[in-house]
């Protein structure tokens, strides 16, 4: 049943994808929080996928996972940042799901023998489960964000359940539409036609926008804005400027610049504090201005195969996490992204890592460009360079450690040679046969997992706590017959399962490595704008040194 007088916010974009509907609706979600309301974000993707775990991260950008283990669309990254909180999974939502909960109910005889059609039947499952967001939590308000642009076939049925839920209670929805204008180079003059024709294009679907956010490498002037409310039934003031900016986060404050949290309010009928709390979020973006001094940072990936534009998304929780913690120590990060296949060809000198303040191997699938990784770990271990390895790059760091160190030549992964003689990272016993008859997603551990620290360790003296939680996604662990091996060969795993059977973290001892460290679960997810991930402050502060 429907939250009485749950107020629903759509983000819809239009004119091109791209154009920032996510960070528009994460900040749209900051500044009614900052007034002291209780906001939930929720995200739709269009795709036919069930969620977002089997997408490719050159094509998608990265998989942001939850604590629940839901895989899901980068932008849930953004959100759970901007709110400072966890989100549960149910604020994801896919075509996926929903057509599969329609199907598994009609073959579950739920519609009473009717015939099962896209209205009302797919129409009311996305309506239920927007309404189901709202009264699994105590939100008062719900920003929803429907992926792709308006006019696309696949998110059609979403426009038209959004709709329906604003003819049921008009007073409860709004509209807000993201569009692009344009600046030709020939013409240099800011044109407002895509974005009329994109808001038309909204209205065939019974839609009228309520407010119109004005994307453009500049800020709209008072005649654009006129001239976009004049042809599309909107007010001159609803028609809200966002520029390009130094930083995503600089965005919620350059909104404000147009008093939009205020008319957001307004419109939904919901008392206006005259001193929302911003304080904290100017803090860290003035931090993040001031910053002076520069340490660079190595990343070393191997998803570099549609060019440079994809990187960001590809890595975007790694890239914010490393700024936090930067930020949070004063100085400036300077990443240079180095594809690990450039070690291998030759390309690139592994000398050239002597350069950097601190070197990080990231989280990745699959066997392209892993030596070239195992060789800057290695220069990493033996030239004393502060080191931060992220699920896979823990994984390789013990391979590395378990061939240069304890003299296992073939040392390696099941992931990369299932038939070698030393799989120092296999799969648990209970997972081969999972994996022998190709069910992967039941063989990886997803989600937040409990971890006991050690005492005396990087780990312990990072977080301060003995025991944490991360969240992970992968299927393969360190082997546990291997472990008193290299534990005896000085790698200490300061970081295990409360079972003790799973290797969690894994590093040097300050003794022998300034900071040579890497989790199985990946940290990045949890580091936000207000909260630092402790692991990461600690590399960055060791890598300032």
């Amino acid at each position: 049943m429907a939250k009485k007088n749950h107020k629903y916010i759509f983000v819809i974009g239009g004119v091109m994808s791209g154009v920032g509907k996510g960070v528009a609706s994460a900040s749209i979600g900051n500044l009614l929080q900052a007034h002291g309301y209780k906001v939930n974000l929720v995200k739709v993707d269009p795709y036919l996928n069930v969620d977002a775990g089997t997408m490719n991260p050159t094509e998608h950008g990265e998989t942001f996972v939850l604590n629940s283990g839901l895989e899901t669309d980068q932008d849930m990254g953004n959100y759970e940042r901007f709110l400072n909180k966890d989100l549960p999974p149910e604020n994801y939502i896919t075509s996926g799901m929903v057509y599969k909960a329609v199907i598994d109910k009609e073959r579950n005889l739920g519609y009473d023998g009717a015939c099962v059609e896209a209205i009302p039947h797919v129409r009311d499952e996305i309506i239920h489960r927007f309404e189901r967001v709202s009264t699994n939590n105590e939100s008062q308000i719900s920003v929803i964000e429907i992926g792709g642009t308006v006019g696309d076939f696949q998110n059609a049925m979403f426009m038209e359940a959004a709709r329906v839920m604003h003819s049921k209670n008009p007073d409860n929805v709004l509209f807000v539409i993201v569009t692009y204008l344009p600046i030709p180079g020939t013409l240099g003059e800011m044109k407002t036609k895509p974005t009329q024709n994109a808001i038309r294009q909204l209205n065939s679907f019974g839609i009228q926008p309520d407010f119109v956010i004005g994307r453009s490498v500049r800020p709209l002037d008072k005649r654009r804005k006129e001239k976009i409310a004049m042809q599309c039934n909107i007010r001159p003031e609803f028609v809200i400027s966002a520029p390009n900016v130094e930083s995503i986060y600089d965005v919620p404050l350059n909104f404000e610049k147009d008093s939009f949290s205020k008319a957001i309010l307004s419109e939904l009928h919901l008392s206006v504090k005259r001193n929302p709390d911003f304080r904290d979020w100017e803090k860290f973006v003035a931090k993040s201005k001031k910053a002076k001094k520069e340490i660079t940072i190595a990343l070393i990936g191997k998803y570099f195969d549609t060019g440079d534009f994809v990187l960001s998304d590809a890595y975007i929780s790694v890239i914010e996490a490393i700024k936090f913690s930067a930020y949070y120590l004063g100085v400036k990060p300077k990443l240079k992204w180095i594809n690990s296949k450039d070690f291998e060809s030759g390309k690139i000198k592994i000398s050239e890592l002597k350069k950097y303040d601190g070197i990080i191997v990231p989280g990745g699938f699959g066997t392209s460009g892993i030596e070239g990784k195992i060789k800057a770990i290695r220069y990493a271990r033996e030239n004393k360079i502060p080191y931060l390895g992220l699920c896979y790059g823990m994984q390789l760091m013990v391979i590395e450690y378990a061939r240069n160190v304890l003299g296992l030549k073939d040392a390696t992964s099941r992931e990369i040679n299932p038939n070698a003689e030393h799989l120092v990272i296999d799969v648990m016993e209970d997972q081969k046969k999972k994996l022998e008859n190709k069910n992967y997603g039941g063989t990886m551990r997803l989600g937040a997992y409990r971890a006991k620290l050690k005492p005396g360790t990087i780990a312990k003296k990072a977080y301060k706590r003995e025991e944490i939680s991360e969240r992970h996604r992968h299927r393969y662990e360190v082997n546990p017959k291997y472990v008193d091996k290299l534990q005896n060969a000085g790698l200490v795993f300061s970081g295990v399962s409360p079972s003790g059977e799973l290797m969690e973290i894994a590093e040097l001892s300050p003794k022998t490595h300034p900071f040579f460290l890497g989790t199985q679960f990946h940290p990045e997810l949890q580091a936000r704008p207000l909260a630092p991930n402790p692991l990461f402050t600690e590399f960055i502060r060791v890598a300032i040194k």
